[in-house]
């Protein structure tokens, strides 16, 4: 792994990608301390945190790199822009015209980050409003230019870390949105350890929860490595053709097909997508409005079946997004390759569709058991730790996802990858 690593900074390029990214992660801590003005922060620890690491804004400042409870101006995190992305998803299989754009290429994918831009902005201002009124009294000064300032500063850092993201994808390599929410993560390990330690001083828990948690984290692991290489591969055998004195074709290879297609994506959507309504629930003084926010808090019976059901989604939903069984299809045909034993056109579509659904129930499960575990061990050994299995899952499937890349771009240089 490491001659691969060198390998890949011999690269002129990949070097320089890397090297932006890295970039790109220090610019974001920094911003991670950039204070919003005219809040007294101890006030907000004292509104926002129960101090026992469980509950929704804790979960919220772990995606956040602790810029929630320094209320700083990335404070909101990226959440605001994956809710608007899920959304303009979600309308691509139900509107005709973003369905429209999602077929028109690269030029239609511009219009749907465009309208995606949109939405975060608006989303970002929502809650950003939503956030300042219920902190007021952490305001210094509360006037309506104070108020108006930090929704404006938060709105602001999220907006730039929408940019920052997009520069990552584009100029860097890997997903720009889960490699921030990994610096994010990562970010807090230190933390994490401590309040470790400061339990066992306390005797809060003991060596055996802490050996119990080693190696919850280490099966995570292991299963996600395992996971994210498991494919499988249907065969496909091209058809011989003669043009002129050349033979075409008659080659056999095979489609791969990602047990876990979609990756992190399904874990990262459906933990923002219960942080939107649970955050405004909490701020909004209706009793049945905040009885479903209490509802919502992480390790509740009500939080754990939503969450495990909007996993299964969007585990489906990115897999139908990024693998089309009909365009394969078509392209199969159109090149004269055929399924053995499966008849071209709808008989293969039909019969990608039937693996497709087969081979993505395992990763859903997957993901959810990985998941759910965490809140599991809780429950039994009464310790709450931060740093839990959805943080792992989507640490290391990112990390692992962005290897992959870089193994990719070594290999068409005839350099060794990472996986050998």
């Amino acid at each position: 792994m490491l001659s691969a690593l060198v390998n890949a900074f011999r690269v002129k390029e990949i070097r320089k990608k890397i090297i932006f990214v890295l970039l790109m992660m220090a610019v974001y801590r920094l911003g991670a301390f950039i204070p919003v003005p005219n809040i007294d922060v101890e006030i907000i620890k004292k509104i926002l945190f129960q101090g026992d690491g469980t509950g929704i804004f804790e979960f919220m400042d772990m995606f956040a790199g602790g810029a929630l409870s320094n209320f700083t101006v990335f404070a909101m995190s990226i959440t605001p822009y994956i809710t608007a992305s899920i959304i303009i998803q979600l309308l691509g299989g139900v509107v005709p015209y973003f369905e429209e754009l999602q077929k028109q290429g690269p030029e239609g994918r511009k219009k749907l980050t465009q309208y995606t831009r949109y939405g975060t902005i608006i989303l970002a201002l929502i809650q950003a409003t939503g956030t300042t009124l219920g902190i007021r009294e952490a305001v210094i000064e509360p006037g309506f230019f104070n108020l108006l300032l930090i929704i404006i500063s938060l709105t602001a850092g999220t907006a730039f870390l929408m940019w920052l993201g997009e520069q990552i994808t584009e100029k860097g390599i890997g997903n720009g949105i889960s490699i921030i929410i990994f610096t994010s993560i990562l970010s807090r390990f230190p933390y994490d350890i401590k309040n470790i330690y400061n339990y066992l001083v306390q005797g809060t828990i003991n060596f055996f929860n802490v050996g119990l948690f080693l190696i919850l984290a280490v099966i995570i692991i292991i299963g996600i490595v395992f996971i994210e290489q498991g494919e499988r591969r249907i065969p496909i055998q091209y058809s011989r053709s003669i043009k002129g004195r050349r033979v075409y074709g008659g080659r056999s290879t095979h489609i791969p097909l990602r047990i876990n297609q979609a990756g992190v994506i399904p874990v990262i959507f459906a933990s923002s997508l219960l942080m939107f309504p649970a955050v405004i629930g909490r701020f909004i003084p209706v009793a049945f409005i905040q009885k479903i926010a209490g509802w919502l808090e992480p390790g509740m019976p009500v939080y754990l079946i939503t969450y495990s059901v909007l996993i299964f989604f969007f585990t489906y939903f990115w897999t139908a997004f990024t693998f089309n069984p009909e365009d394969v299809a078509e392209n199969m045909q159109k090149y004269g390759g055929f399924i053995p034993g499966i008849r071209p056109g709808k008989a293969t579509v039909k019969y990608l569709e039937k693996v497709l659904v087969r081979v993505t129930l395992f990763g859903a499960l997957f993901l959810t058991v990985i998941a759910l575990l965490p809140f599991l061990v809780t429950a039994v050994t009464k310790v709450s730790i931060n740093f839990g299995g959805t943080s792992l899952l989507i640490m290391t499937g990112v990390a692992l996802q962005t290897m992959q890349q870089i193994e990719s771009q070594l290999l068409l240089r005839h350099y060794e990858g990472f996986m050998k």
